[in-house]
């Protein structure tokens, strides 16, 4: 991988243990390959911030921009840090900051074994979700009248700009027509939220204009989640607002085996990524070797994808679906073994 250069920030908790196992399936798939590999880690986590009071460096992101090509980010959070201040500066600093419009999440079901749902086949479990990642909720604009009395009004806005809204449905319609897929799903909840989700409706009906070959069609979130688990294999790419987009890659999640395999990106095209596993830090099961390192080695293979490097994030992924249906994985997917071993048994296959 000539010249690719990835920060890596591995957090707390379990993030450590499963970005540790996602950088060596990085070093082994670069030791076959003719390009080179550069891995440098940032010490960003609960642990600095207690010491040193600093979730991240003032230049932070500038430094990021200007030297490196991807972020790789592990699980952020600790119960020393209450309020998680520190993971706030840096996940969301960082989705902000660099402006990550786009959280891609594929849902891929490797092995029937793992969906909870009767008679569904890996081939029913294969499409993607586009998550709006920079308005919506999670601008965190709002506040509190009479705070702590009987009479407290508490508020929170849902943001959502033309721009923001335009940009992530043309990138789900773009990555539709760039990867052969036939159908775009736009979700929102405009029979209730009547001017933020308009918005959505409009700007959807618009967008899909300049796509005719792809078929385009809404559905209202409720009836989504009802879908995702009632006929996955009916859904090809999604796109939703930023809550929403929260709550069904969750369910989309369960449908391949749990958090512990999905993989996630939040992108700008063009710019610095950010790439990261969707589960939390898990501090109780910090340090047992027992954590799934799945997810964070599919996320280093989307990451792969995402630069241009198709030829090893295939081979990446077509070890970790060999590994997975041979058995060989943690517990939580019905496997035997540990945190270490179920990545071992990826190098492996992909030394060979």
């Amino acid at each position: 991988m000539s010249g690719l250069r990835i920060a890596v920030v591995p957090g707390d908790g379990i993030g450590v243990e499963v970005i540790r196992e996602a950088c060596a399936v990085l070093e082994a798939v670069a030791a076959g390959s003719e390009r080179s590999l550069t891995l440098t880690p940032f010490d960003w986590s609960a642990s600095t911030y207690l010491k040193t009071g600093v979730s991240m460096p003032k230049d932070g992101l500038k430094m990021l921009s200007e030297n490196f090509d991807a972020i790789l980010l592990g699980a952020m959070g600790d119960p020393r840090v209450p309020d998680n201040q520190h993971a706030v500066d840096i996940l969301l600093g960082m989705r902000f900051g660099l402006d990550l419009y786009v959280n891609h999440r594929p849902v891929r079901l490797l092995d029937p074994r793992l969906c909870p749902l009767k008679g569904v086949e890996p081939k029913d479990v294969d499409f993607v979700v586009f998550r709006e990642n920079t308005e919506g909720l999670y601008v965190m604009m709002g506040g509190n009248f009479k705070k702590g009395t009987a009479d407290e009004v508490a508020t929170d806005i849902d943001l959502n700009t033309r721009k923001g809204v335009e940009r992530i449905i043309r990138h789900a319609f773009q990555f539709a027509r760039a990867n052969g897929r036939k159908k775009v799903v736009m979700s929102d909840k405009s029979n209730v939220l009547i001017h933020a989700h308009d918005l959505w409706q409009r700007t959807f009906k618009e967008v899909k204009t300049e796509f005719p070959e792809i078929a385009a069609s809404h559905l209202y979130v409720d009836n989504l989640a009802l879908q995702l688990v009632r006929d996955p294999k009916q859904f090809d790419v999604i796109v939703t607002s930023n809550m929403f987009g929260d709550i069904v890659t969750d369910i989309a999640a369960g449908l391949q085996g749990g958090l512990g395999m999905a993989a996630s990106g939040n992108l700008h095209p063009g710019k610095i990524s950010l790439f990261e596993p969707v589960h939390g830090s898990s501090p109780p099961l910090a340090g047992k070797n027992i954590a799934n390192p799945i997810g964070a080695i599919a996320t280093a293979s989307l990451m792969l994808e995402h630069l241009g490097f198709k030829e090893e994030s295939a081979c990446i992924d077509a070890a970790v679906a060999e590994t997975v249906r041979a058995g060989e994985t943690t517990v939580d997917v019905g496997g035997p073994l540990g945190t270490r071993e179920c990545a071992a048994a990826i190098v492996a296959r992909l030394k060979a």
